[in-house]
């Protein structure tokens, strides 16, 4: 069986959430004697093609992005010569350029779309791009959303039901590296009292201001990893409210990332909006057995992190619930480390690499079968 991933996005130039699923759908199928491709975009001008963790990403070069939405003319060829050679063409939604080449190129092959997310903030270009949207879902043969919480409370999803399934995110530990002793030291004796961690692009809809104004007059050491278009906004707001608790590190490396998760007492996850469709950085900290805030957004946060179980959930936009979560974790430690082990029991009984790639595997099953 060979599939076709097709986004916008991809490793190696873009490290997000989206990206890490397909690397841990590509990745985890091929162990299951499933061949996968990427198709992708690129601001680069060489190596457009690659081969990247055993399977290969075919690179199209991007030519103009709108409201966040790139456009290749170079991708319609590109894909409908990939499309010939592959079973299924798995796409990843949302992408209204994606829409456009699946009709331009004419696509006849079984088609699979994982919905990662609603279109939230484009609300007069989505108007605009809604009849394109509804055309290219009723075309596809199946719909995988990513939690039962998001197909419950989304109105697109509402309409195709019939044809939706659930598929979790998964996430193979494998992959990640392990760093070295001389590295956790170091991280150890830059930070040594209990701190929070943030991991996670610096956007809109992470609620990195109302984790800020949590913290305010308070000594609880918050680290934040990640950079993106609000960063120096961030910065101005934490320099205005005198935080010398919260600690900006920028993009680091992943051994880095892993480094700070494992020594961190829990992960704070403040995203406060609907952009925010699931939260990879949530598996990862249950992955390594840390207790989690975040808020309730109706999406799926709450779905890898169980109130009380795995974790704290708030209410969204809160500044004085998430601090008076994090205040309740810093002093009931045996209780932080029981959700951190419960969190740690919820990612190996749903939430691992194995499990979605043969969902996946099922799935496409059973399109190949129609």
């Amino acid at each position: 069986m060979k599939i076709l991933h097709f986004y916008r996005t991809y490793y190696p130039d873009s490290f997000g959430g989206v990206e890490q699923v397909i690397r841990q759908m590509v990745t985890g199928s091929a162990r299951l004697g499933i061949q996968a491709e990427v198709l992708t975009l690129t601001r680069e001008k060489q190596n457009m093609e690659l081969e990247f963790e055993g399977h290969t990403v075919h690179r199209v070069p991007l030519n103009i992005e709108i409201a966040s939405t790139g456009f290749s003319w170079s991708a319609f060829s590109r894909l409908k010569q990939l499309a010939k050679t592959a079973d299924i063409v798995h796409y990843h939604f949302p992408w209204p350029f994606m829409d456009m080449a699946h009709f331009a190129c004419q696509i006849k092959k079984p088609s699979v779309v994982t919905y990662h997310s609603d279109i939230v903030r484009q609300k007069y270009l989505f108007k605009l791009y809604q009849p394109l949207q509804n055309r290219f879902l009723n075309s596809v043969d199946k719909i995988v959303a990513t939690s039962p919480n998001y197909l419950a409370t989304s109105a697109t999803l509402a309409r195709y039901r019939a044809k939706t399934e659930v598929i979790t995110y998964g996430l193979d530990a494998a992959i990640y590296p392990t760093p070295s002793n001389q590295l956790l030291g170091e991280w150890r004796a830059r930070f040594p009292a209990p701190f929070f961690l943030f991991v996670g692009m610096l956007r809109y809809y992470k609620g990195l201001h109302v984790l800020l104004d949590a913290v305010a007059g308070t000594q609880i050491p918050v680290v934040i990893l990640g950079d993106g278009p609000v960063e120096a906004e961030l910065k101005r707001q934490a320099q205005s409210l005198g935080l010398q608790n919260v600690h900006f590190l920028g993009a680091l490396p992943e051994e880095d990332k892993v480094a700070l998760m494992q020594l961190c007492y829990g992960l704070a996850f403040p995203s406060h909006l609907r952009s925010e469709a699931f939260g990879i950085t949530l598996l990862e900290a249950a992955m390594y057995g840390k207790p989690m805030i975040s808020c309730e957004i109706g999406t799926g946060t709450s779905y890898v992190n169980v109130h009380e179980k795995t974790g704290l959930v708030v209410p969204a936009s809160d500044p004085l619930a998430f601090r008076q979560a994090m205040q309740y974790l810093l002093a009931n430690p045996e209780r932080a480390q029981q959700m951190g082990k419960q969190a740690a029991q919820r990612y190996a009984e749903c939430f691992t690499a194995e499990r979605m790639a043969r969902n996946y595997q099922t799935l496409y099953q059973q399109v190949l079968k129609k």
